[in-house]
This record gives structure tokens, sequence and C-alpha cells, in this order.
């Protein structure tokens, strides 16, 4: 379980966000909603503490993670697996080399262990038989899921997906939906996913975290959303349903 816990966060001046608490339970996966600008991606920085708070905690495991030296630090990112907007994926290697490089950077198996491991994950999100393609080869539905095979392939407790369905096309935003529950559900990670996408949220999520005004505005089950009064949500959802219709 990560443990949110009274995270205020600034830069200078400007208040990103203060005092947000909540609890990402093992095992579920985790929905941070909210309008551009309102600090999501700032939010999940701190859980890995890629970024430091002005005052609060992020308790993994009974530790503060903002309380650890390097060596013990350095075993907890290691524990995260992210998904870049973009994929981030690099263009100088093919698709088994970028799953791969994870694994020859921070582990000590031989070439034939490392190939067993990218083979398998090729399989787990539907690209086997890729991988000598280089990504200018790929769509960019194929590339997430190239980025996707490579943030799980260190088997990661947690899974942070930065706006997974961001640019694609419906189908292709429905197969990376369709990954990302069987990931939750197969691999037993937990999973935190930052997105502007309600229909993904509905699609993925157990709980949702909406961030507005500077604040945690509201967080709860989906069922719960569902018949949520807050108006800010409302007014989320409903813009959101709206740009998705036109």
């Amino acid at each position: 379980m990560i443990e949110i816990r009274n995270l205020t966060k600034s830069f200078g001046s400007n208040l990103v966000w203060e005092d947000v608490s909540f609890n990402i339970e093992e095992g579920e996966t985790v929905a941070i909603i909210g309008r551009s600008g309102c600090g999501k991606s700032v939010l999940v920085k701190h859980l890995n503490a890629l970024m430091y708070p002005d005052s609060g905690e992020v308790i993994i495991d009974g530790r503060n993670v903002f309380d650890l030296e390097y060596v013990a630090l350095r075993k907890m990112r290691q524990r995260f697996g992210v998904l870049f907007q973009g994929s981030a994926l690099f263009d100088s290697l093919n698709t088994f080399e970028n799953i791969a490089f994870p694994l020859e950077y921070f582990t000590d198996l031989t070439e034939d262990e490392i190939a067993d491991k990218v083979e398998e994950s090729l399989d787990l999100v539907n690209l086997a038989g890729t991988g000598d393609q280089s990504p200018a080869e790929l769509s960019g539905g194929m590339q997430r899921r190239v980025a996707l095979a490579r943030a799980t392939i260190l088997e990661p407790d947690f899974l942070i997906y930065d706006e997974p369905t961001s640019g694609l096309d419906p189908k292709t935003s429905e197969e990376i939906n369709e990954l990302i529950i069987s990931m939750a559900q197969n691999l037993n990670i937990t999973s935190i996913v930052v997105t502007h996408d309600i229909h993904s949220v509905l699609e993925i999520a157990e709980r949702v975290v909406f961030l507005e005004n500077e604040n945690l505005s509201w967080h709860g089950t989906v069922d719960e959303m569902r018949e949520s009064d807050n108006e800010d949500l409302m007014n989320f959802i409903t813009a959101s349903e709206y740009q998705i219709r036109n």
C-alpha cells in the first residue's frame, strides 16, 4: 500500500496543491484526474521521490520515501515502472533492445535469459515477432505497447501510466485499456493512471482521485463518482464527455 499524507507542493510562490491525503491499496487501479496544469504528474512524481514536497509524507512499507538514503531509495524506485505519455522509446534501439535495456542495466541475467524474458514480454502485449523493428516502423499504439513491455520487464510492484491513451484513436485506446486491465490482473500490479480520458477511467479504474483548485477535491470509487454531487467533479466529467462527443 502507498499512503499519501498531507502533501503540499509549490514552485516558488505558485502553489500546486496542499494537504493532499489518500491511500493506494495493493493491487488496485487508481485514476488521477483533473484539468491540465492541476499537478497530476507532479503528484505521481512524489510517489517514488522524483520530486520532494514542501511538507507531507509518502509511506511505502511503513517508511517515508523522502527519508530514504541513496541505496534504499534506488531500490525503492526499482519497484516502480513508468509508461510515459510519449512512450519515450530509444530511437536508436529496436523493439527488442528497448525492452531489454532495463534488464541489461539492473540485472545480471545472461543474454539467453534476457532474450527469453523479452519474448515473454512481447507476447504479453501482443507484439510477438516485432523485436527487430525500430520504433519508427511501429504505429503509435504499438509504440505504447512496447513502452508498456519495457515498463513491466523488471516485474514492478507499482506501475505509473502518464496519459496512456493520449493521441490514440478510439480503437487503439480501447486496446491499451484492455492491456492495463490485463496487466493489473495477471501481474498483480498496483496501477496509478494519470488521465483526462473519462471513458478510460470508467473502463479501468477502481478508485478515482480528482485534483481541483489546488486541492484534492474528491476521491472515491468509480461507482461513488457516478453518484457524486461534487460540482467541480461533475463539471469536469461533463466537459470531458463533450470533448469526446465532438
